[in-house]
């Protein structure tokens, strides 16, 4: 799998380190940058290219690491059929794929440390959507909300 990542100033090293986790379970990183050098490298860039990524395909799935991960969350869901979400426990890593058909990862580089970060990729990653009728209907009620509000 294709994996758009990317990270402001306050997450970039944990992203950096999660490149190498996405690596060895075999997953393609695509790193949209954020290296930590630059204090004014603001996370809705990298939110919004890591968000185009997933929308427009070039990535299945993405990983944002911002400060508290609540900032690029709030960005990357600005794009039309991305559904980011901040996970800081292995339960909401997994099951928002199971049944939000979550793309994007968030994390929060200075609340998560690198071990619980590796394990909620892997939860995230080893994750799919259940299709089951229920989690199906309700996104598809969000894809409703998300037409209504893109004119």
């Amino acid at each position: 799998m294709k994996i758009a990542m990317g990270a402001d100033h306050a997450g970039a090293e944990l992203k950096n380190e999660l490149i190498a986790v996405v690596r060895a379970l075999g997953h393609e990183a695509i790193d949209f940058g954020g290296d930590g050098s630059d204090k004014t490298d603001d996370y809705p860039q990298y939110a919004e290219k890591v968000g185009e990524a997933v929308h427009t395909g070039q990535a299945e799935r993405g990983i944002l690491v911002c400060g508290s991960g609540v900032g690029v969350s709030v960005a990357a869901n600005k794009i039309p059929g991305v559904r980011a979400a901040v996970c800081h426990d292995t339960y909401s890593a997994h099951q928002g794929v199971e049944h939000d058909d979550m793309n994007v990862l968030v994390l929060g580089g200075r609340i998560v440390g690198a071990a619980l970060a590796n394990e909620l990729v892997r939860a995230f990653l080893a994750a799919k959507f259940s299709g089951e009728p229920r989690h199906v209907r309700r996104l598809n009620q969000v894809r409703v909300i998300e037409e209504r509000y893109a004119k």
